[in-house]
């Protein structure tokens, strides 16, 4: 029987009074899902892309994005693994930004008793994508020199704070507010803009990982700045046009570059590239999760949440981000938008 709910909805692609909140309904779960009454969904550039239409292979609108969330069973599993308010995560990709969520239940996670549920939700995308890129991915090891772009950001910051875990050393880009508190850390920032970054890094012999998520003629630029000794450098979106303000252009041709130059240097060099993307199907995207919930719990990593928007103030939350008028600090953004 149908549920009357709230969500999000992107009617069409275009500037932030396209995505508003409406009244719908929700149908019973399948056999094979689970009904979530969602406390908290993610909120990051990917909702952005979305709501430009420039999100890889995405639906086309009308949709509800939302690509984690955080909540309590509605609705108890036919299979009986799951029970009416037990606490659960998942990596949801659409639909995440509603009251209630149907999601199939090979993707549940159950949250470890006591858990932060704002962390929890963090961790489920942010620092998921962060640690496959630091511990499968770059397969970072103690003495390495690190180079991240965005280190402010949800992801950036992960990777930084899981590097750094492994004893390696961390520069990379950020907005320049937040540079003092990223000195904090032990971190080495400096502003994107200028391009200093690029021969200061030359000047100490280069970076072993370089992780980039804006594509395009920042793969070229993260490219040059790669050491001579079994470089690599990662690739995992293309956010520079979207973080521009620009108009949209295909990430396809400039990733085809990027990881054809394995090809150009083959025999001749010990630089290598890669494009990394996180897929909740993959074997190791739950254990990767755990691994995560076990470091949460142990107080090993600082799960730092830079805003919580109520779900009703979508639209401010998109036009923040749009235009940077969030102001300093470091970490995840989430809507909150069910939780008491």
């Amino acid at each position: 029987m149908p549920t009357q709910i709230r969500k999000a909805v992107i009617s069409a692609f275009g500037d932030e009074s396209n995505i508003t909140i409406v009244n719908a309904t929700i149908d019973d779960p399948t056999k094979d899902e689970v009904q979530v009454r969602v406390f908290y969904s993610s909120f990051s550039g990917t909702d952005v892309n979305m709501r430009l239409g420039r999100y890889p292979m995405q639906r086309a609108a009308p949709l509800t994005p939302g690509y984690c969330l955080v909540g309590a069973v509605e609705k108890d599993s036919s299979s009986g693994n799951f029970k009416r308010g037990d606490v659960v995560g998942a990596l949801t990709i659409y639909d995440g930004q509603a009251t209630l969520c149907n999601v199939p239940e090979k993707y549940l996670v159950l949250l470890p008793s006591g858990l932060d549920h704002r962390k929890a939700c963090a961790l489920i995308v942010d620092w998921t994508t962060a640690y496959g890129l630091v511990m499968r991915s770059g397969k970072v090891s103690a003495g390495q020199r690190v180079f991240i772009h965005g280190l402010s950001g949800a992801v950036g910051y992960a990777s930084a704070f899981l590097c750094q875990l492994q004893g390696v050393r961390v520069y990379g880009t950020a907005s320049e507010r937040n540079h003092v508190m990223l000195k904090t850390l032990g971190w080495t920032p400096y502003v994107y803009s200028n391009k200093n970054w690029i021969q200061s890094m030359k000047e100490i012999g280069g970076a072993d990982i370089v992780f980039d998520p804006l594509g395009f003629e920042s793969w070229d630029e993260s490219w040059s700045i790669l050491s001579k000794n079994h470089s690599i450098l990662i690739g995992y979106g293309g956010n520079l046009a979207t973080l521009n303000n620009q108009p949209s252009r295909s990430v396809v041709m400039p990733t085809i570059k990027l990881l054809s130059r394995n090809i150009m240097c083959l025999g001749f060099g010990n630089k290598t590239t890669k494009f990394y993307y996180i897929s909740r199907d993959d074997k190791t995207f739950i254990p990767d999760l755990q691994a995560l919930f076990e470091l949460l719990q142990q107080d090993r990593i600082d799960v730092r949440i830079k805003s919580v928007f109520d779900l009703e103030d979508v639209q401010v939350a998109h036009r923040c981000w749009s235009n940077s008028a969030l102001g300093a600090g470091v970490g995840s953004m989430l809507f909150n938008v069910g939780a008491k």
